[in-house]
């Protein structure tokens, strides 16, 4: 569609405030943000829409307008409800750059002219897309959040007898139709979500069809609304985090304008999935400044008051300062050095979420943030049970796991892993930083294990790492010597660097190839000085054991 065409589409409330001579550019689709540089989520031909929410000062309009100028949007519009008229400064920016500007008035919602976009780029192709779609627009006029994911799956329920629920990559319930029979179990829930990512992951195009339970499903992946269905994916970094529509038919026998009817029915969801993802980015914030702190040593008073300003974020109405926990994960593949940070920070946002909860709001209580190799959840736990033996429970690895193993292995299958550490609650902020450390000590012993998916927790540590410091010195020199002294000596003889080796092999989790990237080795030669090392101490490095003691022994030296 061009823009002059939304002009005309009165029902759009729109004002053209710039750019008369550039109404004939085509728009591609919408795209609603506040972010100060949206870019990432860009393709070029969108129409933007903004509450201003990113705009601080007259300064921040030039170089948000020139973002969008240099991604190839089409144009920008500005809503009106949050400071009334759009600001000087962005019409002249926008004018500077060519890029049409439109004002939305306050009454419309930005759900209206995204849907009436969908609607018309789609080309209205099938007749109850459009009633589907018309209804839905009216019932989200309230604002844009409207009634959610929950609001479509109801009118193709009603409309079209389609049953059909939404469902996170874990195969946690969304969204769902109650129309016609009973909620979906969660079992169901789990395995449509294990064979949508194994479908994934073997490059099947969707929709892919399951028969289930004596039911055929029908699985369609919902996709970021920000990113083009053309751009290049690499499927390991999306099949993670897409959410999907699983619908109660058999798609294989549908005419084209029903399967284009179901695309159009995602790319609503999409609109919502991405306005919730971007609600994260305040958690996101505060996770990260808490680890910078805590990773840098800072004094236990500084990062007490960051703690301070989460708790009400995560915790509402919580009066006092809640207990923590930290969640180590990292996301493998193989061939791969880096380990993909951000994609283990969207799957650990949806593991850390109570698998009986519904709904994406339980992931509001949660904050992760991610360096370059792993991701990093800040907990907060209102309260911490103590059992009889006296000993305080709060997440269990093993619990985090049990309902979405089978997914996530799906999801995994063929070349990655997901490894997860927790640590035991902490009370202040002087302990989180052992908790930094014991949740990734337990990250190792989880990626010692065999499987696609493995988590470990504090418990598994009391035995070794917590004692540490109780060792006697002269047990210490003894075990360390017993172990390392044989390799300290050969590499004083020969510089053969297995110490560095020894220690780079267990940072790796054992995986040749990243530790042989590491060292800049042939995998050859990696094997043969983990040889040496085997045969001057006498250990097996494939051994979780003889892993364990060398992890030690390097920790006390």
């Amino acid at each position: 569609m061009r823009l002059r065409a939304l002009l005309d589409t009165d029902a759009l409330g729109l004002r053209l405030l710039g750019g008369e001579d550039e109404l004939d550019r085509a728009v591609r689709g919408v795209m609603t943000t506040d972010l100060r540089d949206p870019s990432r989520y860009l393709t070029g031909g969108e129409l933007v829409l903004t509450g201003l929410a990113w705009r601080r000062d007259a300064d921040d309009s030039e170089p948000f307008v020139r973002i969008l100028v240099q991604a190839g949007v089409a144009a920008l519009a500005a809503g009106e409800a949050e400071l009334g008229d759009v600001p000087q400064d962005l019409v002249a920016a926008c004018a500077r750059h060519r890029l049409p500007l439109f004002a939305v008035h306050e009454s419309v919602a930005f759900a209206t002219i995204t849907e009436h976009v969908v609607r018309q780029v789609s080309g209205e192709r099938a007749g109850d897309l459009a009633a589907v779609v018309d209804r839905h627009r009216r019932m989200m006029t309230s604002g844009p959040a409207g009634g959610g994911p929950d609001v479509v799956l109801d009118l193709l329920g009603s409309d079209l007898d389609l049953r059909a629920w939404v469902l996170s990559p874990t195969g946690r319930l969304i969204a769902g139709s109650e129309v016609g029979g009973p909620a979906l179990p969660a079992e169901t829930c789990a395995r449509l979500a294990a064979e949508h990512l194994g479908a994934t992951r073997t490059g099947r195009r969707g929709p892919h069809r399951v028969l289930l339970n004596g039911c055929t499903y029908s699985l369609f992946p919902v996709r970021s609304a920000a990113r083009s269905p053309q751009a290049p994916r690499d499927v390991r970094e999306t099949v993670l985090a897409d959410w999907l529509l699983a619908v109660e038919a058999d798609a294989g026998d549908w005419p084209a304008e029903r399967l284009d009817l179901l695309q159009g029915v995602t790319q609503l969801i999409a609109v919502e999935r991405d306005r919730r993802d971007a609600a994260r980015t305040v958690r996101r914030r505060l996770a990260q400044e808490v680890l910078e702190l805590v990773q840098t040593g800072a004094a236990p008073a500084e990062i007490a008051a960051r703690l301070r300003v989460a708790a009400p974020v995560l915790l509402p109405g919580l009066g006092a300062a809640p207990h923590w926990q930290v969640v180590v994960a990292r996301v493998e593949w193989e061939g791969e050095e880096a380990s993909g940070g951000a994609v283990a920070q969207s799957l650990l946002e949806e593991v850390l979420v109570d698998p009986l909860a519904s709904g994406p709001e339980p992931s509001d209580r949660i904050a992760v943030a991610h360096t370059g190799e792993e991701a990093i959840a800040l907990v907060p736990l209102p309260a911490v049970s103590t059992e009889h033996d006296g000993s305080e429970t709060g997440l269990l690895a093993d619990a985090l796991l049990r309902s979405v193993r089978e997914p996530l292995s799906a999801g995994l299958d063929g070349d990655g892993r997901l490894t997860l550490g927790v640590s035991a609650a902490v009370h202040s902020a002087e302990g989180l930083r052992g908790a930094l450390e014991e949740a990734r000590h337990a990250r190792r012993v989880a990626a010692a294990r065999p499987g696609r998916v493995c988590a470990a927790g504090h418990q598994e540590l009391a035995s070794h790492v917590l004692l540490l410091p109780f060792v006697p010195d002269d047990v210490r020199r003894a075990f360390t010597a017993r172990l390392l002294d044989p390799l300290t000596d050969y590499d004083r003889r020969h510089r053969a660097e297995l110490i560095p080796t020894l220690e780079a092999f267990l940072d790796c989790d054992g995986s040749w190839t990243r530790c042989a990237t590491r060292l800049h080795l042939h995998v050859n030669t990696l094997r043969y000085r983990v040889g040496r090392i085997e045969q001057l101490t006498g250990r097996d490095l494939s051994r979780l054991e003889d892993k364990l003691d060398f992890f030690l022994a390097l920790r006390m030296s």
